[in-house]
């Protein structure tokens, strides 16, 4: 009596791979998205920060200090319309690149939940086949005790 044991057909994998959060974002970015970042990134250094101090420090000596005749004299308001020019561009250009991060962090979100559900499925599918192969042991250990091969 010759007895067959059945094993679950192979997985095959019919999903379509996850791609890079960041391959996908650097395709469809504008050129405006690239300057946004572009001045979020200098904007947010300590490069940036220390380059922004020597010359308020400068322009404050200059006019306090070295000159007779100072082209903007204390209390420096030509230097305040400046900064806030700085200011008032700098806020909204890194509120853009904000944005592009918060559209990344869902997109990557996302991609995460798809590869929680593929990976429950090949969980799933490897369960069954370990489940079968336990039912493939015991059947052979069944049929070597009738056998009298092992005790």
């Amino acid at each position: 009596m010759a007895t067959k044991i059945k094993f679950p057909e192979p997985y095959r994998h019919q999903h379509p791979a996850i791609r890079n959060v960041n391959d996908l974002l650097e395709e469809k970015m504008t050129l405006g998205q690239r300057v946004a970042d572009t001045v979020a990134r200098t904007l947010g250094s300590w490069k940036f920060i220390i380059i922004q101090s020597c010359v308020i420090t400068t322009w404050i000596v200059l006019n306090s200090v070295l000159f007779h005749t100072p082209w903007d004299p204390y209390p420096f308001i030509l230097l305040n319309l400046f900064l806030s020019l700085q200011a008032a561009y700098a806020a909204p250009v890194l509120m853009m690149s904000q944005n592009r991060i918060s559209e990344k962090d869902r997109i990557e979100s996302h991609n995460d939940y798809q590869l929680d559900i593929k990976s429950e499925e090949e969980i799933k599918i490897i369960i069954k086949h370990l489940e079968a192969q336990d039912l493939a042991i015991n059947r052979i250990l069944e049929i070597l005790e009738e056998k009298k091969v092992i005790q």
